[in-house]
């Protein structure tokens, strides 16, 4: 069977498509078999104006109608789409998602917050880690931060906060935001034995492959740290030239590992794994469940 999904981020949108391998028994495998990611930035238009301009919207177009011809291709079968916060957050954001299955035949559904974090959740990453830990899922996008906590295998508590990576370029933070953030953390870790956090998002991927670290072993609260000084201390084109990153990568890097540090911080974890999922990869996940319902 193979599926796609297509995540329509703030900073990128991306477009996975996975093969599922099933045998007798098991669970079945998800097969990566192409991920193309193109760096739209709508939360450029939209944290500074509440909207998406027409020059974004044509190349949002334009990247979905790339899609449907590559998922053709790849004799793709089923699809799942989603759009987050910069979506969520812009005035012509429906209006843009009916032109798009207007022009294309693809349904994009705009996900809460909360929907994001249970989707990233769907990856069942730590199902393959020591069921009586506690562990912090932390994903970091350009206009929102999921958090999902969980203990003993169990879901404690979900939540989505309007702290991203491009909000903090456009500084349209606040102060409160930030501290209902550390407010959550304190409380609904509170009292739980050694929390490990899970981070995902196209950033701490960078920095994890940066650190030359192999597969499996976590990146220290201290090393994030080391990392955010370094690249503070430099601009944008140096993190490019020093650091081979993308520009669209160097300048949103610094705001990422200050939400890492934070929430690591304010959890009281020194740890973080970076296992490469996010939020297309649940949404594989979620999607072959609904196929094998018959929905």
């Amino acid at each position: 069977m193979k599926l796609a999904a297509i995540d329509i981020g703030s900073n990128a949108m991306r477009l996975l498509i996975s093969d599922v391998v099933e045998t007798p028994g098991n669970k079945p495998e998800f097969v990566k078999q192409s991920l193309v990611r193109v760096p739209i930035r709508l939360g450029m238009d939209v944290f500074e104006t509440g909207s998406i301009s027409e020059k974004r919207a044509g190349m949002l177009l334009n990247s979905i109608q790339a899609y449907k011809l590559l998922m053709q291709v790849y004799e793709v079968e089923h699809l799942k789409a989603c759009a987050t916060s910069a979506m969520r957050d812009a005035s012509n954001g429906p209006e843009l998602m009916q032109r798009v299955k207007e022009q294309t035949g693809i349904d994009i559904e705009i996900i809460s917050g909360q929907q994001e974090a249970a989707f990233i959740y769907e990856n069942h990453v730590a199902e393959n880690m020591n069921a009586n830990e506690s562990y912090l899922y932390i994903d970091v996008g350009g206009g929102s931060t999921e958090l999902t906590f969980f203990s003993d295998g169990k879901l404690v508590a979900k939540e989505s906060f309007n702290i991203g990576t491009i909000r903090l370029l456009k500084d349209q933070v606040e102060e409160k935001v930030w501290n209902d953030m550390k407010s959550f953390i304190k409380n609904k870790t509170s009292g739980y034995h050694h929390i490990t956090a899970i981070g995902s998002g196209g950033n701490i991927n960078k920095v994890f492959s940066l650190s030359k670290r192999k597969e499996g072993k976590s990146l220290t609260l201290e090393l994030l740290r080391n990392y955010y000084k370094e690249f503070s201390s430099i601009s944008v084109d140096q993190r490019m030239s020093l650091y081979k990153l993308r520009e669209d990568r160097a300048d949103v890097i610094v705001p990422a590992l200050l939400i890492y540090i934070n929430v690591m911080r304010w959890a009281d974890t020194e740890e973080i794994f970076v296992p490469k999922i996010g939020l297309a990869d649940g949404l594989i996940n979620i999607l072959y469940e609904e196929v094998k319902k018959g929905g």
